[in-house]
């Protein structure tokens, strides 16, 4: 198993008023007021809107803040917003802020900034497409109300501004959230809990976030992403280091130990693992070249996907994992096996005789291989000899999350620096409807990395966010799933619950699918 290669250090104070995530020297700690955090990747993007990487989504949440969030029990609360009144056919939204609203800059939030953040968000969010393809009307009203006028019915548009997860509707200045949406932004500014310490950043290094000490939280407690947000974060990420430091109390909290590792710790008088959200795992194809811009090709995936050994292999514990075989997570209530018989069955034989039918020529393929996340690095092995075994020759491109994140937005063909294949993984929120999975959009151009063009699969996914009632958006989304794995937009090779560990010191941690420092405590 690959470690992680990276060599910084992660520190963040709660008394202190900073937040930072690099060398030692950069703040001196204060006796149990640092709570010292290790990420599970570097922070090489900072914009929430264009990157969907967890590691941007966390600092997403530190920096920005949200109209509403999302709390422990999956409802939708409201954050920055104070009031909202919906029209009697629901076709209208009046939102007005809440008071004494502010960027780090010291300016009011005004209506028209969060009017330019939701339409940047809408051109970049799988919801937000959606969302913003049922609008007539967006516009702010006076400085601190704004309205959303429908032209076509859509009855899930709260659940669309409090999404939890990937592509968070974060709000941002209008002069940075009126900047092209298919550009990152590099100037960060938010009205969160923590401003970002930009010129303290060094890529690799060290991130560096200072408390906005002129935040003002919600009086509710916190709960998930919603609440009041009180807030607190060190960084080791070669597991080896970072396990003895654990140990040892030089390091409170690490999100994602190795699962060997995780066993191991748990047997730790002075530390304890926390629960997270299951995790989907993804192979996907780039439907931009061959072969996968074949049907066959792609289909071939699923005769050659044996769940039990990828997660056998990439994941290892069988208590944090399970075979799933629905592209909807299966702790949702979408989740199905209709269409699922060629991954159940995996048959070697089927999948061999489509790789010949798609036409291959013998030109190898080019798998990204991500070797500093040890399920990502076992799991491109995985694959390698199983493309193999059905009849692909198949190249391993080596490469660190970070670099990943950056390839994978290449459209050139793979052999002048883009791709075939490429492994990756999704928080069940991120997988539980059609209306948030990125994996089956078949937009073209507009859809996430692989760029599957699926007219008809994008019909249904407008037909579920239309559906008038929970009894017909279950028919749709079965649907969806047999369209999904006819033409195999993505396969998904099961679901792991991977535990953060942490010393018994940290109390109060906020229960969500991402990392969230407000309400923790040290004693």
């Amino acid at each position: 198993m690959t470690g992680f290669t990276r060599r910084q250090v992660v520190r963040g104070a709660a008394a202190t008023s900073t937040l930072a995530l690099g060398s030692p020297h950069v703040i001196a700690q204060e006796a149990r007021r640092t709570l010292r955090f290790i990420p599970h990747a570097d922070l090489r993007i900072v914009d929430p809107i264009w990157q969907t990487a967890y590691v941007t989504r966390n600092h997403g949440y530190l920096v920005y803040d949200t109209l509403f969030g999302t709390d422990a029990d999956h409802q939708i609360k409201p954050q920055m917003v104070e009031n909202t009144t919906i029209s009697a056919n629901g076709m209208k939204y009046t939102f007005t802020l809440r008071d004494g609203l502010e960027w780090h800059t010291g300016q009011p939030v005004l209506a028209e900034d969060c009017v330019e953040s939701l339409r940047r968000w809408g051109k970049r969010d799988r919801f937000g497409q959606l969302l913003m393809a049922h609008v007539a009307r967006l516009v702010p009203v006076d400085r601190k109300t704004f309205t959303l006028e429908l032209a076509e019915r859509f009855g899930l548009v709260l659940e669309a501004l409090g999404k939890p997860s990937s592509n968070v509707p974060f709000m941002m200045p209008a002069r940075l959230a009126s900047a092209r949406a298919d550009e990152p932004i590099k100037e960060v500014v938010g009205s969160g809990p923590f401003k970002f310490a930009s010129g303290e950043w060094q890529p690799g290094e060290q991130v560096v976030y200072l408390r906005n000490e002129r935040y003002m939280p919600r009086a509710e407690p916190p709960s998930g992403a919603a609440g009041g947000k009180q807030v607190h974060v060190r960084y080791v990420p070669d597991p080896w280091d970072a396990a003895e430091e654990l140990s040892a109390g030089r390091i409170d909290w690490w999100e994602l130990p190795p699962l060997d590792f995780a066993v191991k710790l748990e047997q730790d008088p002075n530390l304890r693992t926390v629960a997270s959200s299951w995790t989907q795992g993804w192979l996907r194809p780039n439907c931009l070249h061959p072969p996968f811009n074949n049907k066959k090709a792609r289909q071939a995936l699923l005769h050659m996907m044996d769940q039990v050994t990828y997660l056998h292999w990439s994941v290892g514990q069988p208590q944090y994992y399970r075979p799933c075989h629905s592209i909807f997570a299966c702790d949702s209530p979408y989740a199905t096996t209709v269409g699922a018989d060629p991954m159940i069955e995996h048959d070697t034989a089927k999948g061999i005789q489509l790789v010949k039918e798609s036409g291959y020529d013998g030109r190898p393929i080019v798998l990204l291989h991500t070797t500093d996340i040890p399920w990502m690095n076992a799991a491109a092995i995985v694959a390698r000899q199983r493309l193999e075994r059905i009849g692909f020759k198949v190249i391993l491109k080596s490469m660190d999350w970070s670099t990943t994140l950056a390839v994978r937005s290449s459209k050139e063909p793979p052999n002048r620096g883009g791709w075939n294949l490429l492994h990756t993984w999704w928080h069940t929120a991120d997988v539980s409807n059609p209306a948030v999975h990125f994996g089956i959009s078949g937009a073209g151009d507009r859809a996430w990395f692989g760029w599957p063009d699926l007219p008809k699969l994008e019909k249904l996914v407008t037909d579920w966010v239309r559906a008038p009632d929970e009894s017909s958006r279950h028919r749709v989304a079965e649907e969806v799933q047999r369209v999904a794995l006819d033409e195999v937009p993505y396969v998904p090779w099961g679901e792991w619950a991977p535990p953060s560990a942490c010393r018994t010191s940290v109390r109060d941690i906020v229960k969500f699918g991402a990392p969230l420092f407000w309400n923790v405590k040290l004693t």
